[in-house]
């Protein structure tokens, strides 16, 4: 039973500690994030003063309360989603997973499938290729100093991942004969 436990304490250093990655929005999608968390609250203010005035009139009308608490519901839903988003978008490497996290809305990639990473200097973009099908890739959009780290996170996990780059004029060369 010792000689177990021991063994148990073994396989968990040997394990490596996950690693996360927030998510970089751009400008425009911050801005429309932004404007969708001030459409919500617009939402349940001006559904706020209806539904004062609702309640000094007749207060019979069961199609009157049913929309006042389904525009309540709307409007809490997507402000709860957008915050989500806001605070939960990231990529999170683990020991053989590759989870990327947008708001409440998780995707899992082994990190066994990984074929390869590549960063496209010209566009400077970090892409990557998964071997169970060519032509299955992501594009991972974090902070351009955090390409190292992230590529070094995969790379820990599976030494078999190839890591290159394209140069700008290569870039180009690839997209004339497309």
């Amino acid at each position: 039973m010792f000689y177990t436990a021991l063994m148990k304490e073994k396989k968990q250093k040997n394990l490596l500690k996950s690693e996360t990655f927030p998510f970089r929005f751009t400008g425009l999608m911050l801005a429309l994030l932004i404007l969708l968390l001030a459409l919500c609250a617009t939402g349940i203010g001006l559904t706020t003063w209806q539904f004062t005035d609702f309640l000094k009139g007749d207060i019979s009308s069961v199609y009157d309360w049913m929309k006042y608490v389904l525009l309540y519901l709307v409007s809490i839903l997507l402000a709860v989603i957008v915050i989500a988003m806001l605070i939960r978008s990231q990529y999170i490497v683990t020991d053989k997973t590759l989870t990327i996290q947008f708001g409440l809305i998780r995707s899992r990639y082994e990190i066994k499938n990984i074929y390869s990473v590549r960063l496209f200097r010209g566009s400077n973009k970090l892409t990557v290729y998964f071997d169970d099908y060519k032509n299955k890739y992501m594009v991972i959009v974090v902070k351009d100093v955090w390409y190292t780290d992230f590529v070094q996170a995969l790379i820990k996990r599976n030494e078999k991942i190839e890591f290159d780059f394209i140069t700008p004029e290569e870039e180009k060369d690839q997209k004339k004969k497309k």
